[in-house]
């Protein structure tokens, strides 16, 4: 038996989560969390075999959770769940120990192929994305040097990703539980260490990385 946390701010997402992996014979779900500090902090107690987390969470991204993860419970695996196909995501994921890579727009069976994969040591990513060997991500992660954003730290990612959508430090402080003047430090910090001045300059950067559509 093959036992699952989910990690995910969308409880009714959760409960379809949990509804599609409990229909199987040999996944059992044994908990659930609704942000990524939650998540830590339950994967450490349970232990579970894999870790389904989302790539967008409140406190903590699923990014940093992979890689808190990989450090604390490494007997755990780790399947990142996001809607964004780009490389520069795959590769931190794949950099930051995630097993697999599957998108919400996947299929159900995807999904649960996934599971069982990086439950038996193998790695997993969803048909859908670019049909590149696993392999070629992940020697390309350790071999390429990293983007400049990704020499952010973590809070300063998720703020540079909300703004370039467009989110107001407003909405960004409500979103990653911050005050609007810390989310503005943050925008100060990443703008000059990306060596950028303006909004514009920061969309096009986040279109050129891969870190927005440019749809």
């Amino acid at each position: 038996m093959t036992t699952i946390v989910l990690a995910d701010d969308h409880p009714v997402v959760r409960r379809g989560l949990r509804s599609l992996l409990e229909g199987e014979a040999d996944l059992q779900v044994i908990g659930e969390a609704g942000d990524g500090i939650e998540a830590v902090r339950l994967t450490e107690r349970l232990k579970p075999d894999v870790i389904l987390v989302d790539l967008m969470m409140p406190g903590m991204t699923g990014l940093e959770v992979t890689r808190q993860i990989v450090s604390r419970v490494p007997r755990t695996q780790v399947v990142v769940l996001s809607m964004y196909d780009s490389d520069a995501y795959v590769r931190e994921a794949v950099r930051g120990g995630a097993s697999g890579y599957v998108l919400k727009e996947a299929s159900p069976s995807d999904l649960v192929d996934a599971i069982r994969a990086v439950a038996t040591g193998h790695r997993y990513l969803s048909p859908t994305l670019s049909q590149r060997a696993v392999e070629a991500y992940v020697e390309g992660a350790r071999a390429a040097a990293p983007a400049p954003h990704e020499t952010l730290s973590t809070r300063e990612r998720e703020v540079l990703k909300l703004a370039a959508e467009g989110r107001t430090s407003q909405e960004i402080a409500e979103r990653l539980y911050l005050s609007p003047r810390t989310v503005e430090t943050h925008r100060a910090s990443l703008l000059r260490k990306l060596g950028l001045r303006s909004q514009t300059d920061l969309i096009r950067y986040a279109i050129r990385q891969g870190i927005l559509s440019a749809d």
